[in-house]
């Protein structure tokens, strides 16, 4: 049997194996983030490391070219943390191969719905905690002339790095196992989506009023009155330019307008807008 065949049991079932989901997760531990781009972010990382599961999944060209695409969306998380959305990826890909009624919405939903807890979590309790308080430890050995004190840093935090990589992309693996494996009313399915449907619109405008600040000094005067534009905005919808902004973007990219055309469309705006006041 080929490599890149998907396992077939006697009643023809498509099964992953230990050394596909290894592979998946070392891909995604030693990768992922080296690969980033301002469009996407981490999904040409988090692509790369489902192909393995793909090859093993799905048998034509076709299948495999649509799976790749379905995660070719943008995708940004922690990836120690992280590596739970992998693997309970990995496990919505083996029961979507073995005929589940599981969408490309659903999986990017749980995608999207998880990124954003995830990196939470991966940030504070690696970054901000764990790595600190060694580096505070180490750092000060160091300093008292301990010459391994960098190497024991290194070999500590890399151990818990793969370790709590590894114990997250298995859980996220078993546990999708568990509960997908039990869903078969395509209702509940429905379900599911629209909730993760929600979520993710709801982290994706957490995201829009943080890192999207657009406000304008425009101000109208009639006679003795004056309106300041940016406070009417404000009563109407808070982050309304924002808003537009980011909305306007997403449509030039649904009409397949380039990243680099849009960037050029955004910056003539904006010199445009900044001369005359507007913005």
């Amino acid at each position: 049997m080929s490599e890149h065949t998907a396992e077939i049991t006697n009643n023809n079932e498509r099964k992953l194996r230990k050394s596909d989901l290894l592979r998946c997760f070392l891909i995604w531990e030693t990768t992922s983030e080296s690969c980033l781009s301002y469009e996407r972010l981490m999904s040409l990382g988090f692509c790369h490391a489902m192909a393995p599961i793909i090859n093993r999944l799905y048998k034509t060209k076709e299948e495999r070219a649509a799976a790749l695409k379905r995660h070719l969306v943008f995708f940004n998380t922690e990836n120690n943390w992280g590596a739970f959305i992998p693997g309970i990826v990995s496990s919505m890909e083996e029961e979507r191969a073995n005929g589940a009624p599981i969408s490309d919405e659903m999986i990017n939903g749980v995608k999207i719905g998880l990124m954003g807890p995830l990196a939470g979590i991966g940030d504070t309790v690696t970054q901000g905690l764990l790595k600190t308080v060694l580096l505070a430890i180490f750092v000060d050995m160091t300093l008292k002339g301990n010459i391994v004190a960098p190497l024991i840093y290194a070999v500590v935090f890399g151990i818990y790095i793969a370790a709590m990589g590894y114990f997250t992309f298995f859980t996220g693996y078993r546990l999708g196992q568990n509960v997908l494996s039990k869903i078969t009313d395509r209702s509940i399915m429905r379900k599911i989506t629209n909730s993760l449907s929600i979520l993710g619109l709801v982290v994706a405008g957490a995201m829009m009023v943080n890192n999207v600040a657009i406000t304008t000094p425009l101000v109208i005067a009639f006679g003795q009155t004056s309106v300041v534009i940016q406070e009417l905005l404000d009563s109407i919808l808070p982050g309304m330019l924002s808003v537009i902004f980011v909305l306007g973007c997403f449509g030039m990219m649904k009409k397949n307008i380039s990243v680099f055309k849009i960037m050029i469309i955004l910056f003539a705006i904006a010199v445009v807008a900044a001369f005359f006041g507007i913005l």
